[in-house]
């Protein structure tokens, strides 16, 4: 069976926070220097909790009266940022990713990246953390015009064949799973909220426990097709 494995990106490889809210302070200082904004506190969890959105769904949920030209200025500087701190080595990923990713490309799968992200994010990540070892392709919101995931997955479903198997922490990632009829394993260690993700077909609590978690749905995914093919040969 050819399963290809659809990561999402922040919270569920890259321990993001670590750098976006360093930026989003930043950028937030700014705003209130000039203007635009009347000084409030953000906090941490708050914080963390646009984390998974893309940035346009971000400051329409923050600051959703903000003039256009002041979001995309606000979008620029968190995202010059973030990708300052990536090139100077202050984002990690979550301890053990490396490994993990080690152990599933010697198992055999095909594996991409789908992130409400934007595409010079993705370029750095992608360069910073020698992701052609691993992953066949990154696919960024900003190529689709920052199309939520349920649509750009039908072009990452067109590229890949096969089964599919969504791995993510957020919503949007449940979300994604269920358009393309696959399976989904949500990461608890992520930025979702409580109950975000219940339903799920497995969770897990650590990046390390993944393989395991992808071993036991592929051997259901095969048992459903063991059990089907006798009935296609009565003809039923």
């Amino acid at each position: 069976m050819d399963i290809t494995l659809v990561f999402d990106y922040d919270g569920t490889l890259h321990n993001t926070l670590r750098i976006y809210e360093r930026a989003f302070r930043q950028c937030y200082q700014w705003l209130v220097s000039e203007g635009h904004v009347a000084e409030q506190s953000v906090s941490t969890e708050r914080i963390s909790g646009w984390l998974g959105m893309n940035s346009k769904e971000m400051w329409n949920s923050f600051q959703p009266g903000l003039p256009a030209d002041i979001k995309e200025k606000a979008e620029n500087i968190i995202g010059a940022s973030m990708v300052e701190q990536i090139i100077n080595n202050k984002a990690s990923w979550y301890k053990g990713t490396d490994f993990v990713l080690d152990e599933l490309k010697k198992m055999g799968y095909n594996m991409v990246v789908l992130s409400n992200c934007k595409t010079a994010y993705k370029e750095v990540n992608w360069k910073q953390f020698s992701m052609a070892q691993w992953f066949s392709k990154f696919y960024d919101c900003e190529t689709f015009d920052f199309a939520p995931k349920t649509e750009i997955i039908k072009t990452v479903r067109k590229e890949n064949p096969g089964e599919f198997i969504v791995i993510g922490d957020r919503d949007s990632d449940f979300d994604c799973a269920r358009a393309c009829g696959a399976k989904f394993i949500g990461c608890l260690y992520g930025f979702g909220e409580d109950g975000e993700l219940q339903g799920a077909d497995e969770v897990i609590h650590s990046i390390n426990d993944l393989p395991d978690k992808i071993k036991m749905l592929r051997e259901y995914m095969l048992s459903l097709i063991h059990i089907s093919e006798p009935t296609r040969r009565r003809g039923i």
